[in-house]
């Protein structure tokens, strides 16, 4: 019985190979960095945005609503502009109040908080007895639930009246007696926002979207 012998592999064959497995990888590598530049997972950790969410829960944050670019930056790189103030322009929009937001943790970098922006740049908030003002009127907020407000003391019942200085947002956790936020280490820079809570996915009974306040009251 006569057995043929398989023809040897051509060189050319062998390179066709190893090019489509290299451009599948290099595919896969940048569509990996186009997602990771769009969106980014979460992880609630605390109690501090309960009732809203909680601890366990696993968002999407959309990292391209807030893009931004400051049109000063290039003329900083010419002699005698390095003090040029910013000029930063928002293609889509800047957070706005009511957002929920994922961010930079100001007193350490290396880790992501979330929390709501309650007061823009150039505003005026005060919190009375655990109740918020923002230039002078008080502020609705739906999303408390009916949630209690009163405190007895303490930084999370009485701050300024202060001014959010430009280039900030004052942010805080809804569970006003269980959170680290501007109350305690003032302002949020804006260049520290990572992006919006977008969708809850995990666990899915919850999944669907973070849902955004309608403000029954009018706003500051």
């Amino acid at each position: 019985m006569l057995h043929s012998t398989p023809a040897p592999t051509s060189p050319y064959a062998v390179r066709t190979a190893v090019k489509e497995v290299l451009e599948t990888i290099l595919y896969i590598v940048l569509v990996f960095i186009i997602v990771r530049s769009v969106v980014q997972n979460f992880k609630i950790e605390g109690a501090s945005m309960e009732p809203s969410l909680h601890s366990g829960q696993y968002v999407l944050v959309n990292k391209i609503v807030y893009f931004h670019f400051d049109l000063n930056a290039p003329l900083r790189l010419l002699p005698g502009n390095q003090d040029l103030e910013p000029r930063v322009i928002y293609p889509f929009h800047m957070p706005q109040r009511g957002d929920i937001i994922v961010f930079e943790y100001p007193l350490n970098v290396e880790k992501d908080f979330i929390k709501r922006v309650i007061a823009m740049p150039g505003e005026t908030i005060e919190i009375r007895d655990g109740r918020v003002y923002v230039n002078n009127l008080l502020l609705d907020e739906p999303y408390l639930h009916g949630a209690s407000t009163f405190c007895n003391g303490g930084s999370a019942c009485s701050v300024g009246p202060v001014s959010v200085p430009p280039d900030t947002i004052f942010v805080m956790g809804d569970n006003r007696l269980n959170s680290s936020d501007s109350r305690e280490w003032e302002a949020l820079p804006l260049h520290r926002v990572i992006g919006q809570a977008w969708v809850l996915y995990f666990p899915l009974s919850d999944f669907g979207p973070v849902p955004i306040p309608k403000y029954t009251a009018p706003l500051p």
